[in-house]
């Protein structure tokens, strides 16, 4: 079973499948040697000892794929934000993870460009009921999934709605989640009775596209949100945290 610990620690991806169908080594194969996919898969590492797991290789990079059958499933993912779900999903896990040779760069985004496209493939496996991004702690319909990574592949917006999530603290503020993994800094909007969840999501949307493209900001500023809000951003916590308040 993967280590939870691990999985905390950066870029893995969850697939979850119905009981009974968790895919093994053949499938991953039968997969790989089909081509059909937007990512050119290929098995580069069979362990020797028969154990639940297979080494990809996809754009030149390497990936685990942990909780194979007929082995031991992989943890399970915790709760977090549906996107396409109506509940928490229930079945058996795979892992998909950067191998430990590219830990350094882990967080870099085309290697996480790269892991969500290989994910995108294994999703379409039968079986797949959800996809859970622990970055963001966001579960994603598996249609949904392919969707909007498959929009990225082909050079559309980065899927910052899966990828990364908003969560709403005991304050009332909604911090970004998984931003950090990419940026380095996550968004944090503060309380306001004026801004409706659907705005500050419509808000969060445009920054994290804004900082994907253009990297951390340094110094305080102001942009122009998506409805002609004016937005004042301050970086807090050592750069950790990007403040985002709108000026009346």
């Amino acid at each position: 079973m993967v280590d939870s610990d691990a999985i905390a620690a950066g870029p893995v991806l969850s697939l979850l499948f119905a009981e009974g169908q968790r895919p093994g080594v053949e499938s991953i194969a039968d997969l790989a040697m089909a081509e059909t996919g937007q990512l050119r898969l290929s098995i580069s590492h069979f362990p020797a000892d028969g154990a639940n797991w297979l080494e990809l290789l996809a754009a030149g990079l390497t990936f685990d794929c942990h909780g194979l059958a007929p082995g031991d499933a992989a943890a399970d993912p915790p709760k977090g934000a549906l996107l396409g779900l109506e509940a928490m999903p229930q079945g058996e896990a795979i892992t998909l993870s950067p191998a430990p040779h590219l830990a350094s760069g882990a967080g870099l985004l085309p290697v996480v460009r790269v892991l969500a496209g290989v994910g995108a493939e294994l999703v379409g496996l039968p079986g797949s009921k959800a996809v859970f991004w622990h970055p963001a702690q966001c579960w994603m319909a598996p249609e949904y999934y392919r969707k909007v990574v498959g929009n990225w592949l082909d050079g559309g917006a980065f899927p910052a709605l899966g990828l990364t999530s908003l969560q709403r603290g005991a304050d009332g503020a909604m911090t970004s989640v998984g931003l950090g993994l990419l940026t380095g800094q996550e968004l944090r909007f503060e309380p306001d009775r004026n801004l409706t969840p659907a705005a500050v999501a419509r808000i969060a949307v445009r920054l994290i596209h804004l900082l994907i493209e253009t990297g951390p900001m340094h110094h305080a500023g102001e942009m122009e949100g998506p409805e002609g809000e004016r937005l004042l951003i301050e970086p807090n916590r050592k750069g950790a945290l990007l403040r985002v308040t709108i000026r009346k």
